[in-house]
């Protein structure tokens, strides 16, 4: 059975929209410009906390550059109650993925830094007495929707935290991300953040220039 996470996130929204106060909600961002449809979704439904904890990064000067765009972002709109950050741990990181780093680009070793970083979100949420998490990893045209929802259930489930699932992409989200990057003239970074997307990054360009 196929499931539609859009509709799932649609309907607890309208749920929560007709009652009293807002739940929390810790909301796992990788970047501003992914934050941006997002956030203008979620704020009326919930109190959100962001989340910026990315040990993928493969420098502290783009994950310092990415956060400060996301502060930035949530403290133009207001869209967000709070912005929290976990320190620059790479090596966090390339010990989740150790033995993958040869896997190709959306395989085993994206799914095991969803994976992190989905368990650490959960725990984060649980820390913190939050009523949901999710992540706005959906949004992206290029990254699986039903594989991060299941792997931020399981999260959910080890850590004894509720999972919004979502599919952030659908209706408009992502053109809409690009939009508000623009109104807000946000960092638009064009790799996923590690080190290995900016090699795969590097070889697209030279194939394009190539051509």
């Amino acid at each position: 059975m196929v499931r539609h996470f859009d509709r799932e996130m649609r309907e607890i929204l309208h749920g929560l929209k007709a009652g009293g106060e807002k739940p929390g909600l810790l909301l796992h961002v990788c970047c501003a410009p992914c934050s941006s449809s997002v956030l203008e979704r979620l704020y009326e439904a919930f109190r959100v906390t962001v989340f910026f904890d990315n040990p993928n990064m493969d420098s502290n000067d783009e994950y310092t550059r990415r956060l400060e765009e996301t502060r930035r972002l949530v403290r133009e709109t207001g869209w967000a109650d709070a912005l929290v950050h976990a320190p620059y741990e790479p090596e966090v990181y390339l010990e989740a993925i150790r033995g993958l780093e040869s896997e190709p680009e959306g395989g085993l070793r994206c799914r095991a830094c969803f994976a992190l970083r989905l368990s650490r979100a959960a725990r984060e949420t649980k820390a913190r007495g939050l009523d949901y998490f999710t992540t706005t990893l959906t949004l992206s045209p290029r990254k699986d929707a039903a594989l991060l929802n299941q792997l931020g259930e399981e999260a959910g489930e080890e850590a004894g935290a509720a999972f919004l699932a979502s599919d952030f992409k659908k209706r408009g989200g992502y053109p809409r991300s690009i939009e508000l990057s623009r109104l807000h003239q946000l960092y638009r970074q064009d790799y996923c953040g590690c080190a290995f997307s900016k090699i795969e990054r590097d070889r697209r360009r030279e194939s394009s220039a190539g051509k």
